[in-house]
């Protein structure tokens, strides 16, 4: 779950980080307002979940309040790629002197959580990492000691920072690690983290994605959820607890099983096709929820064709076949289908689906062809 930036910040300033003064505005006049209050100049800065506002022309620098609520109607009802922008943060103007990056994040190789910082701030980490890896320090944090001074030190004095700043960097390094085990967070970063005028430290913006299986601990930051910013498919997909992920590609897949998911991903664009999304409708899954998810699929109309590909363990084929068989009377789909059924009740589940106007196959290797040659129609 992706939080807003003006979200991010606040869990950020409870946990001691400093960030400037700001208020979210949904007009252009409340934007005003806000710009009188906090007094000028003042940043508006659209707020969706995606980056590259700057360059997109959804942050603004304003010097008086009627241009703040001039940059705030232009901004406001923008769309940056492909989100439209509902309210925008209005934020005191800093005296920038230089910018870096803090960040942390879960290394799952490592598995431990890693702090990383650059003197390179206000640049995608990304791209700093394309270009420039040298730049980027990290350190893994010890889950059982956590993060320790000399820790904070280290890095601090690797990005250059001068040492009369290492305890408001300390302070501020030790803030993001509250705030990232606070929320059972996977990622968290400060980008920039800038040096003012006065030589201190402050928060300008900040990013945080919450781990969605730690959401249960935390109903206040669920609340946080922006339904607005996500997809209809990946709301229906966690209503109906359905582990998906939209690609760009025309093969839709449902299969039960994470392995088994990404292993028909790998042969689908081994013979030539390119998966439209990652779909695990877990192991067990009754008929409702195999309608779920043949739903979400075909609602994606990059979708030519689909492979279900189900293996009968914990999950009853049969069931699975009378789960496709109401998504069909259902949605009504004008794309072929290819299924794959293999295991507990698979000879009833092929002859539910029998009466259907289905491709069927043994083997994933087959299955995964015919998905192709369907897409691109081929299919003798």
């Amino acid at each position: 779950m992706k939080l807003h930036e003006f979200q991010a910040k606040r869990i950020f300033a409870q946990h001691g980080v400093p960030i400037p003064k700001g208020e979210v505005a949904t007009s252009a006049v409340y934007a005003r307002e806000i710009a009188q209050r906090l007094g000028l100049p003042v940043v508006i800065k659209s707020q969706v979940l995606v980056g590259g506002r700057g360059k997109a022309g959804g942050v603004k620098l304003a010097r008086t309040a009627d241009e703040a609520q001039a940059l705030a109607d232009q901004i406001l009802g923008m769309s940056i790629k492909g989100y439209t922008v509902k309210r925008v943060l209005v934020d005191q103007g800093v005296d920038i002197q230089d910018e870096i990056y803090l960040g942390m994040v879960v290394d799952r190789a490592r598995r431990r959580v890693v702090m990383m910082a650059s003197a390179e701030g206000g640049i995608d980490i990304e791209e700093v990492a394309a270009t420039m890896p040298e730049a980027i320090k990290t350190v893994t944090i010890d889950p059982f000691l956590g993060l320790k001074s000399y820790q904070a030190i280290g890095i601090a004095s690797s990005i250059g920072i001068p040492q009369n700043q290492f305890r408001n960097f300390t302070q501020i390094a030790f803030g993001l690690y509250k705030a990232f085990m606070a929320t059972d967070a996977e990622l968290a970063e400060i980008n920039p983290l800038v040096v003012t005028a006065e030589g201190t430290l402050l928060a300008v913006d900040g990013k945080m994605v919450l781990d969605d299986n730690g959401l249960y601990r935390h109903p206040d930051l669920e609340e946080m959820r922006d339904l607005d910013e996500e997809a209809p498919s990946e709301i229906e997909a966690r209503i109906n607890g359905l582990s998906y992920v939209k690609l760009d590609g025309e093969i839709g897949c449902m299969v039960n099983g994470a392995g088994l998911a990404m292993a028909t991903m790998d042969i689908v664009k081994h013979y030539g096709g390119s998966p439209a999304n990652f779909l695990d409708i877990g192991g067990g899954a009754k008929s409702e929820k195999v309608a779920a998810a043949l739903r979400i699929i075909l609602s994606d109309p990059n979708v030519k064709a689909v492979l279900l590909n189900i293996f009968g363990g914990i999950t009853r084929c049969d069931e699975v076949a009378r789960g496709i068989l109401a998504a069909l009377d259902e949605v009504k789909p004008d794309v072929p289908m290819v299924a794959r059924l293999v295991g507990t009740n698979e000879k009833e589940g092929r002859a539910l689906l029998a009466t259907a106007d289905m491709i069927t196959a043994t083997t994933l290797a087959e299955a995964a062809q015919k998905a192709v040659a369907a897409a691109h129609n081929e299919l003798a």
